[in-house]
């Protein structure tokens, strides 16, 4: 039987796979990902897509401060033990976070 030895083609790489590639480098617990954009965005951001950013961060800051009070933390833990759609407390308090900002 024979020895099959693998071996990674590359460790990392420099430079561009292509002239608008734009090449990103990121450790997360010890393992390093790369990864490629390819054709970057070019426009500025229209006013809809600002408008649901700050939505977003809207309703992630207010998902933080939630879960450092131990009143509103204690009231959504009671909330999210009664439903079964979410399978994290911090997603269900996002989530209804960002459905009180809709409103």
């Amino acid at each position: 039987m024979s020895k099959i030895k693998l071996e990674t083609p590359f460790t990392s790489f420099r430079g561009k796979i292509c002239k608008h590639t734009k090449i990103i480098y990121v450790e997360r617990g010890g393992t390093r990902y790369t990864s490629q954009i390819c054709n970057p965005r070019t426009k500025p951001f229209s006013a809809e897509e600002l408008a649901r950013q700050n939505k977003f961060k809207s309703a992630a800051q207010a998902t933080v401060t939630a879960l450092a009070d131990p009143v509103q933390k204690a009231a959504y833990e009671v909330a999210f033990n009664a439903q079964k759609k979410y399978k994290t407390l911090r997603g269900y308090i996002f989530a209804q976070e960002y459905a009180n900002l809709a409103q």
